[in-house]
């Protein structure tokens, strides 16, 4: 939480953070300024400090909102600078920097670096700086980052903006399912009513329309793949492929709040009109691993346990796993879950290599997603739920749906 942030910088040796770039859709800005429209800047936290937000001062009114103290940008004279480099841009956007650290109290100390910036451009500023700084330690994190483990417990109100994201997801998922079972079929293929099939492409446009007709984002994009393709964990589906009766369809949607804001992740495994056997055979495998593994979910536990547990149920059932080939193309092909918030994907993180920070502590929200893939077969299928880990011990979903395989056809 944020409240913890403090404590990990103590932990860390960090003097302070700096986040570069805009309050949208830059998941570390957007943490701790709650985001909106500015275009870019600079936020700088001192430890044990409020953070003050440099903006343009054209941009202001919008920074304000954050409640944060705002400096100008505009106040140190970038043109003067200009003048002072002999035109020399690189020059003066590392003076106008350095400035802005003088004006927050840091000259020297380790500061950690987050946010979102053209890595070329940032690389050449940040490099001058350090020149004219040189009592300054920049500090570059991979991985476990500060802010990601200060994001993996959720406040309150986070929590309940990812189960309203939750509500739009399903939503927009009853409403995919209802669009596809209204159409007519001919030859096993569905068609629209000029006769013409449907296509995979013609499906996504209307999520990302139902998508923003409920207020969300889409910017990842939505895996939406149908038999081979369903085999391949995250192919997002061929948009020529047609939508055919009897074929897996794995469907996993992901938006977020406009302006990147908080995700949530969701998968469903459809059969349209009816499920070989095969198809259903598979899919009672998924969901009899999903079923035994939300059961034993628990506060405080190793998340690498349940990555384990789940290989080992899908070897019981004679599936291949990364626990006995971390090559394997088919079978169990991947983790079983993630930590969701600003990023789609952050801690606590399930792997089989146990880290003592990935743990199911009180508050975090991850995914459960266990899958079985057979491309050769032209068939997958994933199950995904986002749950919450209640400081009572529940593991809760934050947003039902039914987990039903086959969809049937509406009568005409």
């Amino acid at each position: 939480m944020k409240s913890d942030i403090d404590a990990l910088m103590q932990d860390r040796n960090l003097d302070a953070l700096m986040i570069l770039g805009p309050a949208y859709h830059n998941p570390a800005m957007v943490y701790l300024t709650g985001g909106g429209h500015v275009s870019g800047g600079y936020l700088i936290k001192k430890r044990g400090e409020t953070p003050t937000w440099f903006c343009a001062a054209m941009e202001r009114d919008e920074a304000a909102k954050s409640d944060l103290p705002i400096k100008l940008l505009d106040d140190f004279r970038f043109d003067e600078l200009l003048k002072q480099s002999e035109g020399n841009m690189l020059k003066a956007s590392a003076a106008r920097l350095k400035l802005v650290l003088e004006s927050a109290g840091i000259t020297s100390g380790r500061v950690a670096l987050y946010g979102q910036a053209e890595v070329g451009a940032s690389y050449a500023l940040l490099t001058a700086l350090q020149e004219t700084l040189p009592e300054l330690t920049l500090v570059g994190e991979i991985g476990d980052s500060l802010l990601l483990a200060a994001m993996a417990t959720k406040e309150p109100a986070e929590i309940e903006r990812i189960r309203r994201m939750g509500k739009i997801t399903t939503a927009v998922v009853a409403q995919t399912a209802d669009f596809l079972t209204s159409h007519q079929v001919q030859n096993e293929v569905l068609v629209k009513a000029d006769g013409s099939p449907l296509t995979i492409e013609a499906v996504k446009k209307q999520i990302n329309l139902w998508l923003a007709e409920h207020g969300a984002e889409n910017p990842e994009g939505t895996i939406f793949a149908i038999g081979r393709d369903a085999g391949v964990p995250h192919s997002a589906g061929n948009p020529t492929d047609l939508l055919r009766l009897g074929q897996t369809i794995v469907y996993d949607i992901y938006p977020c709040e406009p302006g990147g804001g908080y995700f949530y992740d969701f998968t469903r495994t459809w059969c349209l009109g009816y499920a070989s056997d095969q198809a259903l055979a598979l899919y009672e495998d998924v969901l009899s691993v999903y079923r035994q593994v939300t059961s034993e979910l628990r506060l405080g536990a190793l998340c690498s346990i349940y990555q384990e547990r789940t290989c080992e149920l899908f070897q019981a059932q004679g599936h291949p796993t990364l626990k006995d080939n971390p090559q394997t193309l088919e079978g169990y092909v991947h983790s079983l879950g993630h930590g969701v918030g600003l990023n789609i994907h952050e801690r606590p993180f399930f792997r089989l290599t146990p880290n003592a920070d990935d743990r199911l502590e009180a508050n975090v929200v991850i995914t459960v997603e266990p899958g079985l893939y057979y491309p050769e077969r032209g068939m997958g299928v994933r199950l995904e739920n986002t749950y919450w880990m209640r400081p009572d011990g529940k593991a809760e979903i934050l947003a039902e749906y039914p987990l039903d395989l086959v969809l049937p056809m509406k009568k005409r």
